[in-house]
């Protein structure tokens, strides 16, 4: 018995080991350019967290597929996710993205500048995402991105639905909070946040959703017509 317990434990470590190699694999897929990798470089200094490049690159396909022409995004960073989402956007879209800090701001722009973006790609509004999205435009989003403070989730979510057209995407990063959201133990007000973001989520009449395990968890949703 002890020597069948022990060879379970055995293949519960393969498992988990080939499905953190596949994982790792999948989010290293994508190869990034010098524009990313300098923005990468930027945020690091910074101390501030980006996308994975699976993440990034999961952005730009669901834009790509929406056909998006208007993406709003809270929490530029220093321009990883926005050079993403530039790239699947159509040709003439453009990107609005928000943040708290204007000279992360600036180090987005020349980011996008050195992705080959022209500059009437991307609006930057400086501020707090709360006091900006009241002010866009109802309905007028193809696609809204949120990055920003987590214990500010559902509000976004309330934002975003109003945003976004219908058939438009609203997605969430981080929500698996570095393996806290299914963790049991107590756990500090964002991550209790996260939680009820996923489940307002998942239980929304308005809102077709899924969870894809890339980066740190992407939660996505497409407001139904």
């Amino acid at each position: 018995m002890q020597s069948a317990s022990r060879q379970l434990r055995g293949q519960e470590r393969v498992i988990t080991a080939n499905q953190q190699t596949s994982w790792a694999f999948a989010d290293a897929f994508v190869a990034e350019d010098d524009a990313l990798r300098w923005a990468r470089d930027r945020a690091r200094e910074s101390g501030l967290p980006s996308v994975s490049p699976g993440t990034g690159a999961a952005l730009r396909l669901l834009a790509a597929t929406a056909d998006a022409k208007a993406v709003a995004e809270i929490g530029t960073g220093t321009g990883v996710s926005g050079i993403y989402l530039l790239h699947g956007m159509r040709p003439d879209g453009v990107l609005t993205t928000v943040d708290l800090e204007p000279e992360r701001q600036q180090f987005a722009r020349e980011a996008f500048r050195a992705a080959g973006f022209a500059g009437n790609r991307a609006r930057f509004i400086p501020g707090r995402a709360l006091d900006v999205l009241p002010r866009l435009a109802d309905g007028g989003y193809d696609l809204v991105f949120c990055d920003g403070d987590r214990t500010e989730s559902l509000d976004y979510l309330a934002e975003s639905l109003r945003l976004l057209r219908p058939g438009g995407l609203v997605c969430f990063e981080g929500v698996f909070a570095d393996g806290r959201t299914v963790d049991s133990a107590a756990q500090p007000a964002e991550v209790l946040r996260v939680r009820e973001l996923l489940r307002a989520v998942r239980e929304s009449h308005e809102l077709l959703p899924t969870l894809l395990p890339v980066g740190d968890g992407l939660l996505c949703a497409v407001r139904r017509a």
